[in-house]
């Protein structure tokens, strides 16, 4: 079972989403090291997912209109966000590793919470996918443990993949054209994002 929920994690987090643009724009402005601040954030972003799945609170939201509504829209407005801070964002002057405006810690873990937590499709996904994988006459807390650690070191793995490669391509950036191109290229993809998540209806998750 838990092997079966092992490679049903790394399809997960292997899937294109918000989470991967964020990895990849954290690292191409602040570089790996500083990157794993937004990995972070996403991997609590997660742990709260698992949590809300856990408590049964997802049951609530799959029904709820009013409260995925609202959850939905928040995401959209702070992908949109992003999205113009990365079209606005000024090629970077100083070395990979060094920190960016708005590149401090704290302000990283937050975007990356932020960007996980305010998807409330990944939630109701979750209370779709999880229960497959539990013993209902075992006590379900040590498997949900087993669950939000295997989902968080995976994540942690292919998050790092991303962020890696995304400061990989800052390194072989010289000009400030080629990162004000990456930059937009970036913009569109939290974009896209947005204009995704808008599109998600609850009756259709459910």
């Amino acid at each position: 079972m838990w092997l079966a929920f092992l490679g049903a994690a790394w399809v997960i987090s292997l899937s294109p989403g918000a989470g991967a643009v964020a990895s990849m724009s954290s690292g191409l402005a602040h570089g790996l090291r500083r990157g794993y601040w937004n990995i972070l954030g996403l991997q609590l972003g997660l742990l709260l997912q698992i949590a809300i799945v856990a408590a049964g609170v997802g049951a609530i939201l799959a029904r709820s209109a009013t409260a995925f509504t609202v959850i939905k829209w928040f995401g959209v407005a702070y992908l949109v966000y992003l999205g113009i801070r990365q079209w606005r964002a000024r090629p970077a002057e100083a070395a990979p590793e060094s920190p960016a405006r708005g590149g401090s810690a704290p302000a990283l873990v937050l975007r990356g919470f932020l960007v996980n937590a305010s998807n409330p499709k990944a939630v109701v996904f979750m209370l779709a996918v999880l229960p497959q994988f539990l013993d209902p006459v075992a006590p379900l807390l040590p498997q949900y443990l087993t669950i939000a650690v295997t989902m968080v070191a995976v994540d942690v793995v292919v998050m790092t993949g991303y962020t890696g490669l995304a400061a990989r391509v800052l390194t072989l950036m010289r000009s400030a054209r080629q990162q004000t191109v990456t930059n937009r290229v970036f913009s569109g993809l939290f974009l896209i994002a947005a204009a995704f998540l808008a599109t998600v209806r609850r009756a259709a998750t459910v």
